[in-house]
């Protein structure tokens, strides 16, 4: 069950004022279409997870079961130190394909901004970590709709309101406590 939960949780507090929700609001306020905006952010997390896991799985095939534990205890600290970078979005993510409608332009642009970030790599590290990529990817999924799905519902209104800081802290700390966990090999024989 910690495969499904703690993917969830990290996620969805990595994604406070992560660019892919401030894209969220930016296609919200652009498109005013609030379904297809929903789906097409459903449909890239799940297609990048999805990726993610599976690299996570075969990088914990070929390496081997110490240097895996080091690597992703350190994968998680430095995770932790990048959760505290505030996230800007570029031009190009945020009008990227929006020439073929709502749904289009938001998944082309989630998965495009998802490449090489921070939840996409957590998605990586988790998969690896818990080998059992297919919760793994639900919950990262899971974590991502339960941050991006209401900043499409309210857009800036709430934006304003949450305290970004203390939630970045939060999920670094999430991060650096599975990386400490990891490094001394915390909970190992269940799946650690």
């Amino acid at each position: 069950m910690d495969a499904l939960l703690v993917p969830t949780g990290v996620v969805a507090l990595a994604e406070i004022g992560d660019k892919t929700q401030l894209l969220a609001f930016v296609l919200a306020a652009r498109f005013k279409k609030t379904w297809p905006i929903v789906l097409g952010i459903l449909v890239a997390t799940v297609v990048n997870h999805g990726l993610a896991g599976a690299l996570g799985v075969l990088a914990a095939k070929f390496i081997g079961p110490e240097i895996l534990r080091w690597v992703l205890g350190l994968s998680f600290i430095a995770m932790a130190a990048w959760v505290l970078v505030p996230d800007k979005i570029d031009a190009d993510e945020a009008g990227a394909a929006s020439n073929h409608g709502v749904f289009v332009a938001t998944a082309v642009s989630f998965f495009l901004a998802e490449m090489g970030d921070k939840t996409q790599l957590a998605t990586v590290a988790m998969a690896a970590h818990y080998g059992a990529p297919l919760l793994v990817v639900i919950g990262t999924t899971l974590g991502m709709l339960i941050a991006d799905v209401p900043a499409v519902f309210v857009g800036d209104k709430l934006g304003g309101k949450l305290p970004v800081r203390a939630i970045h802290v939060a999920a670094a700390l999430v991060f650096a406590a599975l990386g400490v966990a990891t490094l001394i090999g915390v909970g190992k024989g269940v799946g650690f």
